[in-house]
């Protein structure tokens, strides 16, 4: 049997809330293979972030167990990047500087930097854009500068955030299908939160449906549509339509 690239097994998270314990994740159980690209959708507040920060080594569990490729991880690592919903960049650095940021901690020489971080400036399409600082780019040029800085890392999981919940809908379906080439040409395993279910519907090859709190993943829903996809591709809307029926009952427990 194959052995899969990531699987959390019975992940539990307490939060302190008014001098109570809630429970955020009830036992996420959850197996990704190498090349996957799983979106995570639920109810509002019902802890798919931190999900996704538990797995990325961010925050700790109070039970279960993260492994990857079959061992134990507990920490941060360079093997899984985090992608925030804000991009996280540094604005006193030009886009290069930001995208060869995580290399430079690395103690990669220079030219090799400019060498590996072309790259992927190319395929972000923001190589004219280079020698910019970030405050001077828009939202969505942002979220393609921390989408680089994360590849150049050569991760072999990719952790992201809602990653376009701030963008407008315009630059958001752009996104879209430029997220789909890069999966494609790069073939990395990727973790997406999202709450848009059009946006899972386009991206993934398989939809994990949380339940309401405390969350175990309801539904794994399998995603087998040729590519690149769009939101208004009709044969996306039973699918849409699958996931919604899945979630409905959840956020209405939820209100």
């Amino acid at each position: 049997m194959k052995m899969a690239k990531l699987e959390t097994k019975g992940i539990v998270k307490h939060f302190a809330h008014e001098s109570h314990k809630l429970m955020a994740l009830g036992g996420v159980d959850l197996k990704v293979e190498d090349g996957d690209f799983v979106c995570l959708v639920g109810p509002s507040g019902c802890g798919k972030s931190t999900f996704l920060r538990i797995v990325a080594g961010l925050e700790t569990p109070d039970e279960g167990e993260i492994l990857f490729d079959g061992k134990p991880v507990t920490t941060t690592g360079p093997e899984r990047i985090m992608v925030f919903q804000e991009g996280a960049l540094f604005p006193w650095l030009r886009v290069q500087d930001n995208v060869e940021f995580g290399l430079k901690m690395a103690g990669i020489p220079k030219e090799e930097r400019a060498q590996i971080s072309k790259r992927y400036l190319d395929m972000m399409q923001l190589t004219k854009f280079a020698n910019s600082f970030t405050y001077q780019l828009s939202t969505g040029m942002r979220q393609r500068v921390a989408i680089a800085r994360a590849l150049v890392m050569d991760p072999d999981v990719l952790l992201m955030d809602e990653p376009f919940a701030a963008l407008d809908a315009q630059t958001r379906d752009l996104l879209l299908v430029e997220m789909q080439l890069i999966w494609e040409k790069t073939k990395k395993t990727i973790l997406f939160v999202t709450h848009n279910v059009a946006e899972a519907a386009v991206l993934g090859t398989k939809v994990a449906i949380f339940s309401n709190r405390p969350s175990k993943i309801k539904k794994l829903v399998p995603v087998d549509f040729k590519r690149p996809r769009t939101p208004e591709d009709e044969n996306l809307l039973g699918l849409q339509q699958e996931i919604l029926s899945e979630l409905r009952p959840e956020v209405k427990k939820s209100k």
